[in-house]
């Protein structure tokens, strides 16, 4: 994806970050310097950007808003894929894995509970909504 913008640009983005300042406190865009990068990473990864990312998870139907099974089960199985190709140790790919989950459950995307380990195949398929 050669059309990424910067990420702060993107309005999951910035969910995300004042989710994070909420919930934790600090300044999360700078509290872990890898943060962004990880996302930008994982949108390359993906194809696309973060509002698309979102977008793709979330439908609205009779003026609700409600998670598309389909979407969260695709981008399920691409942050799996994405987490096992990072190079390193198992908590790295774990870290990789945990950042871009987060993205998405502070963007109202609740993930299937589980272990969120770093071994490629340990994470939990979503069976079904």
């Amino acid at each position: 994806m050669d059309d990424l913008r910067p990420l702060a640009s993107y309005a999951a983005v910035g969910a995300w970050l004042d989710s994070l300042r909420q919930h934790w406190g600090g300044d999360p865009a700078n509290d872990d310097p890898e943060r962004l990068d990880i996302l930008e990473a994982f949108c390359r990864f993906a194809d696309n950007d973060p509002d698309e990312i979102i977008a793709g998870c979330v439908l609205v139907r009779d003026g609700e808003k409600r998670i598309r099974a389909k979407g969260r089960q695709r981008y399920a199985g691409l942050i799996a894929e994405f987490q096992s190709g990072v190079e390193g140790s198992r908590l790295r790919r774990a870290k990789w894995g945990n950042t871009v989950r987060s993205f998405l459950i502070h963007n109202g995307i609740l993930l299937q509970s589980g272990v969120q380990g770093g071994e490629p195949g340990s994470e939990m398929r979503d069976e079904g909504d």
